[in-house]
């Protein structure tokens, strides 16, 4: 194994803390500045499907526990971007729907995933975007 390929984790992290920086300053520049980068994960999912969505579907979309979905949900609730509504067929199931401060962030949210992608991809070619998408996610499967 090459030499560089050995400070991956060192890279990762290095790339993680620019673009969580990068989302910081963006969100502070709006009237949203309540909200913190990893709310992003939950409000995307939320927003792409039709603002309604299970927590059950959240927490295996994102891959993470249960408990931590739950504490992001619950600060969005606090702060007004979602509600818990539950299921009338099945009263196991829980779903977050967007409110109207959600629905009025999401220009915001959509001018700044794009900035991110402009920032991260700035001189990589189409291919290249392409590529290191299909490689970041062919090393995230390597764990599961």
């Amino acid at each position: 194994m090459d030499e560089k390929n050995r400070g991956i984790a060192s890279y990762n992290s290095l790339l993680n803390t620019l673009i969580n920086d990068f989302l910081k300053n963006e969100i502070k520049e709006t009237e949203y500045n309540d909200i913190v980068p990893s709310h992003g994960a939950i409000l995307e999912i939320v927003y792409k499907n039709g603002g309604r969505v299970q927590i059950k579907g959240l927490c295996d979309t994102l891959s993470k526990q249960k408990t931590t979905v739950t504490e992001m949900i619950n600060r969005l609730v606090q702060l007004g971007y979602l509600k818990k509504e539950n299921c009338t067929e099945d009263k196991r199931a829980t779903y977050v729907v967007a409110t109207e401060k959600a629905i009025a962030y999401r220009e915001n949210f959509d001018i700044i995933s794009q900035q991110l992608l402009n920032k991260v991809f700035n001189g990589f070619s189409e291919e290249e975007q392409d590529e290191f998408t299909r490689l970041m996610l062919k090393a995230i499967k390597n764990f599961n």
